[in-house]
Formats: structure tokens, C-alpha cells, sequence
């Protein structure tokens, strides 16, 4: 980009130095301590000297003179898991639950349908159909799922793959 003037605007014309500005910035932040960021900072020079400076300016001037906190860093609420790719073998090793909706255009409701599908045959293996879709009815779902391959009483339990919808977080 171009090299910066060195100076700025005050609202009558006159050409205000950097040096000026770095000392007015001092000012505020030793006067007040931390309390502004570099955006409070741009009003304050705006309002008591009159400048004409924009945020990205004072942000320039206040990171040359160290006197920017840290950034905070986002926290992740919950740790990002990808699904590791399986090799699936045979049935009842790999299971998938899913949520779709529609909507019901006499009743103007929607309905809600919870299916557990085997990846490997790729067959619907039990599902839910109703006007409300909760935990619980993924938990029931589930249940009579492995009821019917007859997994309930097995060491070895199909793996469980879900799109992390509300209905499964709970």
C-alpha cells in the first residue's frame, strides 16, 4: 500500500503529527488505564481534539507504541470431533441416526422423522414418525433398533454415527 502521511486532519484543516497523536494516546491510556480499546480511543481523540482519524489509524499508532491488551481467544464450548472413517465389513457394525422434518400444509404443523439406517446394507433399520421429535424418542428409537437385530445382549454394539442435531446433544 502507500506509505502512510504521517499526520492527520483536525476539523478545521491544520495537520496534526503522529508524535502528537502517540502522546494525546498515552495520555488517555496512562490517565485512564486500560479501560479503552482502540475504537474508544478514536472517539476520544475525535471528541477532544477534533480529528479527523479513523480506528484503523489509532489501531496502527497504539500497536507501533505496545499499547494494544491481547486479543481474548475464542473458546470452543465443546471439543471438535471429525468421524473417523470405518471400514465396514458386514451389517450392524455401523449405525447412522438422522432427523428430517416437513410440513404438514392442511394442519400447518410440521412432523418430524428420526431414522436409524445400517451403513452397510444401507436399510432402514427402525424409525420415528410425530409431531415432536426429542431425546427420548431417539433413546426409544435406538432401543427397539437393537431389539430387532437382536444387538441388545451382544459384547460388540453397532457404532452409533449422528449429526450432533439438538435431539441427540440432549
Amino acid at each position: 500500500g502507500r506509505p502512510t502521511p504521517g499526520y492527520s486532519l483536525t476539523a478545521t484543516g491544520e495537520k496534526v503529527p503522529d508524535e502528537q497523536i502517540q502522546e494525546w494516546l498515552s495520555e488517555l491510556v496512562m490517565g485512564e488505564g486500560f479501560a479503552y480499546g482502540y475504537r474508544k480511543l478514536t472517539i476520544q481523540l475525535r471528541r477532544d481534539h477534533q480529528l479527523v482519524i479513523s480506528k484503523k489509524k489509532v489501531y496502527r499508532l497504539c500497536k507501533a507504541m505496545d499499547l494494544l491488551r491481547p486479543q481474548r481467544e475464542k473458546r470452543i464450548p465443546y471439543p471438535k470431533k471429525l468421524a473417523r472413517n470405518r471400514i465396514i465389513t458386514g451389517s450392524n457394525q455401523l449405525w447412522e441416526m438422522d432427523v428430517k422434518y416437513g410440513y404438514i400444509e392442511g394442519e400447518e404443523r410440521f412432523f418430524f422423522v428420526l431414522s436409524l439406517i445400517d451403513v452397510y446394507d444401507r436399510s432402514v433399520i427402525d424409525y420415528h414418525i410425530g409431531l415432536s421429535c426429542s431425546g427420548s424418542d431417539a433413546v426409544k428409537t435406538l432401543q427397539r433398533a437393537l431389539f430387532k437385530r437382536q444387538q441388545f445382549e451382544q459384547a460388540n454394539k453397532p457404532v452409533i454415527r449422528t449429526d450432533n442435531g439438538p435431539q441427540f446433544i440432549s
